[in-house]
């Protein structure tokens, strides 16, 4: 036990030795809490006066660089009032410059933005039309769907490509001729046959024409090539060139769908086409007959010429026989005589080289008819 004097009282009491640590320790405590708040007074007090010194330093840096930066700033000053005019007139025109490139630049852009405008407007435009072109095209066709009947398609097949055909007749077909084929003396006929010709009336082709359709609600599906040997016997019965069947039968086959086809596997120079291609074929194998009629006239040129050789060999003999007989004439007018061979073998010459070129054109005509029939 230790004895314990108050300060206040001064009176005299035990604690014990816990009792006694824990004193020592508020003691202890409060000492070092003392000692602290000094020392931290020191430390502000040390802090604030660095604080005045760095402060004084920097406004003496502050006002060494204001003075230097006035000294500069007049400097600049007098080298830009002593230099004012050429400054204003180097402005002035860097000013124009600009503003031209920029009045330039505005223009073409305003140009670039105008013609992608007509452009896009113009494009617009092609495209409505296509739509309602196209529209109308659905239109026409739903119109008329909608008031055929099983007895009227065929006709109406039949009454386009008429339309079709006389819409190009007096520009693309003035010689022509496109005419339904009424004659049944045989037992059989085509729907309608297209004859064309040239300027001295020769024919240059002939096309045989079927047409065949059917309503969607038909029980009875048809094919194409259930109406071939029909067709082809037509073509020759009427001493047609071609046949073609116009046919809008097997929608769904992507065979007859594609364009222009020949069936020359089953009956020669035969078509199938959509009605679309109906003057597109027509074309075709007008143009293609147009070619081969110079070939034609080739060979009848060859025959012309077979037929003035055999004229002249005639003469010829005649000449001989002649010159036979009556040698004693001959002979008092040898010259004449003379004259009258060496015109003959000029002629044979002739003759000879004409055979010769002919010779060539007639098998280029052989080579580009093998072509087109097998075509």
């Amino acid at each position: 036990m230790n004895d314990i004097i108050c300060p206040n009282c001064n009176k005299a009491f035990k604690v014990d030795e816990a009792s006694y640590a824990s004193i020592l320790k508020q003691v202890h405590n409060h000492e070092f809490d003392e000692a602290l708040k000094d020392r931290l007074k020191q430390a502000e007090t040390e802090k604030n006066h660095e604080l005045k010194l760095a402060k004084k330093e920097k406004e003496s840096e502050i006002l060494s660089l204001t003075h230097s930066k006035n000294v500069e700033i007049e400097r600049l000053q007098a080298i830009i009032g002593g230099n004012a005019t050429t400054t204003e007139l180097a402005v002035s025109n860097a000013i124009r410059q600009i503003e031209i490139e920029r009045d330039d630049f505005k223009n073409k852009f305003e140009k670039a933005a105008l013609k992608q405008e007509l452009d896009e407007t113009a494009l617009k435009e092609r495209h409505a039309l296509q739509l309602k072109e196209r529209d109308e095209a659905i239109d026409r066709l739903k119109d008329m769907k909608a008031r055929l009947s099983t007895k009227m398609v065929g006709e109406t097949l039949e009454q386009h490509c008429e339309i079709e055909f006389n819409t190009l007749r007096s520009t693309a077909f003035r010689k022509a001729k496109f005419e339904k084929d009424n004659d049944a003396q045989t037992g059989s006929k085509g729907d309608y046959i297209f004859r064309d010709f040239d300027e001295s009336g020769t024919e240059i082709v002939s096309i045989m024409f079927e047409m065949k359709n059917e309503s969607d609600d038909s029980s009875s599906k048809s094919k194409n090539e259930n109406f071939f040997t029909k067709l082809d016997r037509d073509r020759n019965e009427k001493g047609c060139e071609y046949a073609v069947l116009v046919s809008l039968l097997e929608q769904d086959n992507e065979l007859y769908n594609t364009g222009i086809v020949d069936v020359f596997h089953k009956h020669p120079k035969m078509y199938v086409i959509r009605p679309q291609f109906f003057i597109p074929m027509i074309t075709i194998l007008r143009n293609a007959a147009e070619n081969s009629l110079q070939y034609k006239s080739e060979l009848a040129l060859v025959r012309n010429q077979n037929i003035d050789i055999s004229n002249f060999e005639e003469e010829l003999n005649s000449f001989k026989k002649a010159f036979g007989n009556n040698y004693s004439l001959a002979s008092k007018k040898f010259f004449t005589a003379i004259s009258d061979i060496d015109k003959s073998i000029d002629r044979l010459q002739k003759a000879k080289e004409a055979l010769l070129g002919t010779e060539k054109n007639l098998r280029l005509a052989g080579r580009a008819w093998n072509r087109l029939s097998l075509s």
